[in-house]
Order: structure tokens, then C-alpha cells, then sequence
């Protein structure tokens, strides 16, 4: 039961993060230049949107939930099932974000979601 808390924390922080950091992005802007002096100016413009130090945090709460998964799972299993966070990244880019999913984009993540249910049914307890 414990690994399916640490599962559905790395993919929601995982993917919650993502979508904080993609929100600063599009208030900083697009990165033209990528030349050390400008690279700079994009990161000094991103660390002070707020959204930027949320999706930071979320991501690193992810990355310490995955480190505390794989301690205790093996790889061919946690791999595919963080695999999930593409569903979670499609709702959160369609209703957080507004963006357009595609009917094509919806079955690309049903297809990995399959997936990701036959890696769990051929699982070894």
C-alpha cells in the first residue's frame, strides 16, 4: 500500500511540477538566445515567478518519491507505471493549462495506460 501512496505522489507532484514550471515558462517567454548572458536574464526572469518555486518543489518532492519507490521496487516495474504521469500531464495541460488535446493525443495516453496495466498484471507479488 505504501508504494501506491510514494506512486501517486511522484506522478501527481511529478506532473503537477511539469505544469507549474511550463505556467512560469510562458510568463518569462520564449528562450531565443542561448548564449551565457542571456541564458541568465531567462533564469533570473523565472525565479521570480511564483509558479516557478511551485513546480520546483512539487518536482522535488517527485524526485525524493521515486527514490523511495526504487528503494523498494524493481525498475522494470516503477518506470512503467510513472508512465501514468502522460495521462496526468494531458489532463493538466487541457484543463490547468487550456491547452488542445488531440482525439489522437487521448489515444496515444489510453495506449500507455494499457501498457501500463499489463506491466502491473504480469507483476510479480
Amino acid at each position: 500500500m505504501w508504494n501506491v501512496a510514494l506512486y501517486f505522489l511522484i506522478i501527481c507532484a511529478g506532473t503537477g511540477g511539469e505544469l507549474c514550471v511550463s505556467r512560469a515558462m510562458k510568463v518569462v517567454g520564449e528562450v531565443k538566445d542561448f548564449h551565457p548572458a542571456a541564458l541568465a536574464g531567462v533564469i533570473s526572469r523565472a525565479m521570480r515567478v511564483s509558479w516557478m518555486w511551485v513546480g520546483l518543489a512539487l518536482m522535488t518532492t517527485a524526485f525524493f518519491s521515486l527514490l523511495a519507490v526504487l528503494s523498494r521496487e524493481n525498475v522494470s516495474v516503477v518506470v512503467p507505471v510513472t508512465a501514468l504521469s502522460y495521462g496526468a500531464g494531458a489532463l493538466g495541460g487541457k484543463f490547468f493549462l487550456g491547452e488542445q488535446v488531440t482525439s489522437r493525443r487521448w489515444a496515444g495516453v489510453l495506449l500507455v495506460c494499457m501498457g501500463v496495466a499489463l506491466v502491473m498484471i504480469g507483476r510479480n507479488p
